[in-house]
């Protein structure tokens, strides 16, 4: 009786297991377009606000974008939602053009240090500046 009752009581415990395992993945292109959609509620606003909106996915990977004319001050920068590996191939992006630029030599050394990871110092970093547009999309 006693191992019938421990067999069951596996049986129960893997199907729990089972059915808990089976969530529905995040499609994250549909849930950044999201931000993009209501951009409106992060135009002209800290950084920090969208981030802190975003609950289901941070961004893993950073890269800043120049401006064409002036190679030392950053216009925009490229959220990457995957490891940096597979930043180059079919990555989801979020790329967030600022207000105002801002020096490169800002942002090289943590980008450096961190090997182009979005950490803390990035977060820190970026909270305080402010939107000015954000598309998303596939590279």
């Amino acid at each position: 009786m006693k191992t019938i009752l421990n067999t069951l009581l596996l049986i129960i415990l893997n199907f729990t297991g089972t059915f808990n395992a089976q969530k529905t993945p995040l499609d994250t292109l549909n849930y950044l377009k999201q931000f993009e959609i209501n951009k409106a509620q992060y135009i002209n606003k800290p950084l920090s606000i969208l981030l802190n909106n975003m609950t289901a996915i941070k961004p893993k990977t950073h890269w800043g974008d120049s401006n064409p004319n002036n190679k030392n001050a950053v216009v925009s920068t490229m959220f990457n939602f995957c490891e940096k590996y597979y930043t180059f191939n079919n990555a989801i992006t979020m790329r967030i053009t600022w207000d105002i630029s801002f020096p490169r030599s800002e942002v090289e050394f943590p980008q450096n240090n961190n090997n182009f990871y979005y950490t803390n110092e990035e977060k820190l970093f970026y909270q305080d500046k402010i939107v000015k547009d954000i598309s998303v999309y596939r590279r």
